[in-house]
């Protein structure tokens, strides 16, 4: 594992983490395709230290996590931009983590179930019902026809970094530099 470079961004507390993954919108899978990296762009749910996607249960990515299942998952939210007098100051507001392991598909209905309520928890809360039943799960079949595949990322390890916004030099339009000198 490659130590972040600039070590005082570094965020260690699991729990702020955990709440920054359970609420962040949108992740990178990072795979590998020979030489050639591929990254897509997913949905995801942060549950009990693992991360869940979903998505066909074949194409492109289907066919790289069966040849090589090593993946990086990496996650950014930016806050803002940090305005400073000196240009080379200026800076972004931001947290992100990277995630390093091994994906694997999930084969027992009840984890997808757990995994993909989760993502409407996230991403539509309080918009059904009823949660997710056990049989939609296993019946769904997409547009395209296929089955849902929901896949799990246990990480092997995790790095976080920040940069945390500032209430006095957030920038705004209208902001000029006159304003902070």
């Amino acid at each position: 594992m490659f130590p972040i470079r600039y070590s005082k961004r570094t965020i260690t507390d699991q729990e702020q983490i955990d709440a920054f993954l359970k609420q962040a919108r949108v992740g990178h899978l990072g795979l590998t395709d020979g030489n050639e990296p591929y990254v897509v762009p997913l949905n995801f749910s942060w549950l009990n230290g693992c991360l869940y996607f979903h998505g066909a249960d074949s194409g492109r990515k289907i066919e790289l996590i069966d040849k090589n299942n090593r993946v990086c998952f990496s996650v950014t939210d930016e806050y803002g931009t940090i305005a400073d007098p000196v240009p080379a100051m200026t800076d972004t507001a931001y947290m992100s983590a990277m995630l390093f392991g091994r994906v694997e598909r999930v084969q027992e209905p009840e984890e997808m179930r757990d995994a993909l309520q989760a993502m409407l928890d996230k991403y539509v809360p309080g918009y059904y019902p009823e949660p997710l039943s056990l049989q939609h799960v296993i019946k769904y079949r997409s547009s395209m026809g296929s089955a849902a595949a929901v896949f799990r990322i246990k990480p092997e390890s995790i790095t976080a970094k920040g940069n945390p916004p500032s209430e006095t030099h957030s920038f705004y339009p209208g902001r000029t530099q006159q304003m902070d000198v």
